[in-house]
């Protein structure tokens, strides 16, 4: 159900939609593009049909009900010949079950305000080091529409797929006669669960240029540096050797900063998380869902931290069947 505050007046523009997901790259890129361009918030997907909560929220020893993830629609409205832009972050990716409807209704509201074309962003996890620079992959629904976005210094992805809502509402989209092109961002494997701000100016970079919004990118160039270095200086505690920082090992107080200042970022997505959870409930009365939570654990590069948990499900599953 979506709930409208105002009916601003767009002419003809684009959407760009977005979800948490691996490096934090599409969320935080859309999130950097509403602040950057002052977007004003128009309307509010509530999203109840699409979420069943799989467990209890516990604070203080009281349980409660979790708040169900919504999303929002912001629009930008440009001055002269500029680009309307209508954006969407979702707070969360329902179970993908419900991703395709979601989607379609995401979709409907915007050919109310005449919307032909879809832009979404997503990560691309990559065998790189996280000091290398991070090129952005595209795909497009339309031969026309790829061949005018490889003029902005980007690499087509001829074959694969793009998991999630960032994926789907690009085929969605085009069943409604919309255009649509998703933009990758590479990132290392090894840090898909911290936020990848690298990835996520590559992503804008390309946005910037296609639609001329005159962004100012400093705030993400130093993010990047910031996370770069402690990521740096975290490597080289695991390792036992000194850093560039300085001549000396990092003492308990360097180790203790840097485990803070990582501690939001080294931790999965909300969302992924809850979605984890739903696949463990889902695989506890249906084991062949376990192959889909196993992929969904490699995803994140987390089966390690619920392997027993995983393998637990298989021991259950030989014990109903012993007691039946």
């Amino acid at each position: 159900m979506i709930k409208e505050i105002s009916t601003p007046k767009l002419k003809k523009p684009i959407l760009i939609v977005a979800w948490p997901g691996m490096g934090e790259v599409a969320y935080k890129a859309a999130l950097f593009l509403k602040e950057a361009l002052r977007c004003k918030m128009f309307a509010k997907l509530e999203a109840t049909d699409f979420f069943k909560p799989a467990a209890v929220v516990v604070d203080k020893g009281i349980a409660d009900m979790p708040v169900v993830p919504a999303g929002f629609f912001y629009y930008y409205q440009a001055k002269k010949e500029g680009q309307d832009v209508i954006l969407f972050l979702g707070e969360a990716q329902p179970p993908l079950e419900r991703a395709e409807e979601l989607a379609r209704a995401i979709v409907e509201y915007a050919r109310k305000y005449k919307v032909q074309t879809v832009f979404s962003f997503a990560a691309k996890p990559e065998p790189i080091d996280h000091k290398n620079n991070s090129s952005v992959w595209v795909v497009a629904t339309h031969t026309d529409l790829l061949k005018k976005l490889q003029a902005l210094k980007v690499k087509v992805l001829s074959e694969g797929q793009i998991s999630g809502l960032n994926g789907i509402i690009l085929g969605v989209a085009k069943r409604y006669k919309m255009k649509g092109a998703c933009f990758l961002g590479e990132i290392p494997f090894y840090t898909v669960q911290i936020e990848n701000p690298k990835a996520s100016r590559e992503i804008l970079r390309v946005v910037n240029e296609l639609f001329k919004l005159k962004l100012d990118m400093a705030p993400l160039d130093e993010r990047s540096k910031f996370i770069e270095e402690e990521i740096d200086r975290l490597i080289a505690y695991l390792k036992g050797e000194s850093t560039s920082a300085g001549p000396s090992p990092l003492n308990e107080a360097d180790i203790d900063k840097i485990k803070k200042d990582l501690a939001t970022y080294t931790k999965l997505p909300h969302s992924a998380r809850e979605k984890l959870e739903q696949l463990f409930l889902e695989a506890d009365s249906d084991i062949a869902k376990a192959r889909e939570l196993k992929e969904e654990l490699d995803r994140w590069n987390v089966y390690k931290e619920y392997e027993d948990r995983f393998l637990d499900l298989f021991k259950q599953n030989r014990k109903h069947k012993r007691n039946h």
